[in-house]
């Protein structure tokens, strides 16, 4: 994967297929990789030029363990869409992906063609605000659960119960989970779980003018799609699509509902 200097950092990425640019922004702790096992193929076969790429906090993207805000997330953001040719430039983003389009398109409209926001909120919770500051104490005080137990819990809370129903398809999630968790976070996956998160952000969204899809999942305990609704009715003219039998990781597990939300979206004609 290429790797650029964009506002101040090294970035990688990678860019495949041709036609107007999607940009797919990945949530905490996972590389942009993941995208290419089903979004990736799905729009390029849809005549679109895809670019992936590891958020900083993900290596070989500098790791800024120092810190990182989300004004850092969206300025790398914006950085790399001038850096592929400029906007605008269609933002795919799923949890604190989801995040920095959203806000990419409130800072920087005229670098966003559409966002599409996946299992994204626009306020705190104080579960997940809970859940976000245990996560960092674990990491702080040493401690490593079971590569075992630590795959089941996070199966449990990003997989639907439908998923993992089927005993060889939740088999086959936790096996990679499991491979996942055998190794400990990195100094940049923890600084991206520091990151502030107690801003109440719905209000300023009244101003994104960006044309909008939110997809929330139905059976997303992280972020329930009640928080999608709500980004959708705070951003003018956004439509809200909820998915149904699927987790925080509805991407991937039911990718072509996904996928096919996603490109309906994007190749639609413009509304005059």
């Amino acid at each position: 994967m290429p790797i650029a200097t964009l506002n101040g950092i090294r970035l990688s990425y990678e860019v495949t297929g041709t036609g107007p640019l999607v940009l797919l922004i990945m949530g905490t702790g996972s590389p942009g990789r993941v995208w290419r096992t089903y979004q990736v193929p799905a729009l390029v076969k849809a005549g679109f030029r895809v670019a992936t790429f590891d958020n900083r906090g993900i290596a070989p993207s500098d790791e800024s363990a120092a810190g990182i805000r989300i004004e850092d997330l969206v300025a790398d953001t914006a950085a790399l869409i001038e850096h592929l040719g400029g906007g605008p430039a269609h933002l795919v983003g799923t949890s604190m992906g989801a995040r920095v389009a959203q806000e990419l398109s409130l800072a920087r409209p005229e670098l966003v063609g559409k966002a599409v926001l996946l299992a994204t909120t626009g306020r705190p919770h104080p579960v997940s605000q809970m859940l976000n500051r245990g996560e960092q104490a674990l990491q702080d005080q040493g401690i490593k659960m079971p590569p075992e137990y630590a795959a089941a819990i996070k199966a449990i809370l990003n997989f639907s119960p439908h998923t993992l129903h089927d005993p060889n398809r939740a088999q086959e999630w936790l096996d990679i989970l499991e491979y996942g968790a055998s190794t400990a976070p990195s100094p940049g996956v923890r600084a991206q779980l520091a990151m502030d998160r107690s801003r109440d952000r719905l209000a300023e969204y009244a101003r994104i003018t960006v044309p909008t899809l939110v997809v929330g999942f139905s059976d997303d305990r992280m972020l329930p799609p009640a928080f999608g609704r709500e980004v959708a009715a705070a951003i003018p003219r956004a439509r809200f699509v909820e998915l149904e039998k699927c987790g925080h990781y509805g991407y991937l597990e039911r990718p072509e509902e996904v996928n096919r939300a996603i490109i309906d979206f994007l190749t639609a004609a413009p509304k005059g």
